[in-house]
């Protein structure tokens, strides 16, 4: 589903991602982890459309993104660190605009639907600038999921989240995987990451230099080997 191919990107001398290699097959529900400038959001940004690698090929669901990237857009939700929600409108206003940007048609019921996933259904009326950030974050999500994309990247998704809530983005996440759905989920929480996903990536300056099906290997030997190859 998503296919990385010996891609490189540069912000002018700095060289953030190099020679990149991945693919994340459908209904897999991967986790892309690494110390800090380690290029995990760069990644994300290049397979969700945001960014162009200097060299190398990426494709989702087969489609280049060089030539198809706004066919892909459409198969795509993302959460990053930026909302992408309308302040002045209410959380149901803010659903219901991107379900017009999908072209959605029964858009009611699934708007209610994701809200009610996320544990926004009694707020849905509210303006979203009141929200807290873990509200915003949960509405993001909402976002994100609400046209049923076929790849899911999500950016730290666990952020402000309550115990409460995070269980239940697990719980999308699953089921979208389970669903045939492709995932993939940048985090800091190794020990979570090892718990919730099917295969974890470790990748530091730059480069990706580990990664394990998480049915393969304990926690204590993933911390250890992760120590060893980051020094972290």
């Amino acid at each position: 589903m998503i296919n990385v191919k010996s891609v490189s990107k540069s912000f002018g001398m700095k060289e953030v991602l190099r020679d990149i290699n991945l693919d994340i097959e459908p209904g897999e529900l991967t986790a892309i982890v690494g110390p800090n400038g380690s290029g995990k959001s760069t990644l994300l940004r290049i397979i969700s459309t945001l960014l162009r690698p200097n060299s190398g090929q990426v494709t989702v669901a087969g489609l280049d993104l060089s030539t198809r990237a706004h066919t892909v857009r459409q198969l795509l939700g993302v959460v990053s660190h930026h909302t992408l929600l309308y302040d002045n409108l209410t959380a149901y206003e803010n659903l219901l605009f991107y379900a017009h940007l999908y072209n959605m048609t029964d858009y009611a019921k699934r708007i209610n639907m994701v809200l009610d996933k996320v544990n926004l259904t009694d707020s849905k009326d509210t303006l979203v600038h009141t929200y807290s950030h873990g509200m915003q974050q949960r509405l993001s999500i909402a976002r994100a999921i609400l046209h049923n994309p076929r790849v899911i990247l999500f950016d730290e998704p666990h952020t402000g989240l309550d115990q409460t809530n995070s269980i239940r983005l697990d719980e999308i996440l699953q089921s979208t995987s389970a669903a045939g759905n492709t995932v993939m989920l940048i985090t800091h929480d190794i020990k979570h990451a090892l718990a919730l996903c099917d295969k974890i990536v470790v990748l530091h300056k730059g480069k990706i230099v580990y990664q394990v099906r998480t049915t393969q290997i304990s926690y204590d030997e993933f911390a250890s080997n992760y120590h060893e190859i980051t020094n972290v």
